[in-house]
């Protein structure tokens, strides 16, 4: 009779802790789904992302890249480092502060040409913000010209 209560907990102990397992696995796989991470045109360069995997991207609005083709907005990011500017296109209200030059995080996927499809920009709000994902990547490769990031 002891032996049988003993094994019952064991298999009970088990079954619990192979529920918390699958539990504890759906969980984080549910949050890594949900994660966005950042990289700048060099860490893009450097680390590519599978297109269509939805990440942000941050730089600096390329100087004469942008231009309306209809509700399209295309435009370049660069964190004027050795990496190529990367294609932005956008559909929709951009920021009031948008415009060349300007720090900006874009939120989307690369498509299979390499451009990135923007279905979020978010540009820096005053003289002196910058996001500081975009401050450090500036940092990084040399081209960062303003004080610490807030």
């Amino acid at each position: 009779m002891a032996m049988k209560r003993k094994h019952r907990r064991l298999t009970l102990l088990l079954a619990s802790l192979g529920a918390l397992g699958i539990a504890a696995a759906l969980v984080l796989n549910a949050f890594e789904d949900s994660l966005l991470y950042f990289k700048s045109p060099s860490q893009l360069a450097e680390d590519p992302i599978a297109p269509g995997k939805r990440f942000r991207l941050g730089g600096l609005v390329e100087e004469t890249s942008v231009e309306r083709q209809g509700a399209n907005l295309l435009f370049r990011v660069t964190d004027n480092g050795s990496a190529q500017p990367v294609p932005v296109t956008y559909t929709g209200i951009v920021p009031d502060l948008f415009r060349p030059g300007q720090g900006v995080i874009a939120i989307g996927a690369l498509d299979d040409r390499g451009t990135f499809q923007a279905t979020e920009i978010l540009a820096k709000h005053d003289e002196t913000y910058m996001p500081k994902e975009v401050a450090d990547a500036l940092k990084a490769s040399g081209e960062w010209k303003g004080g610490a990031p807030k």
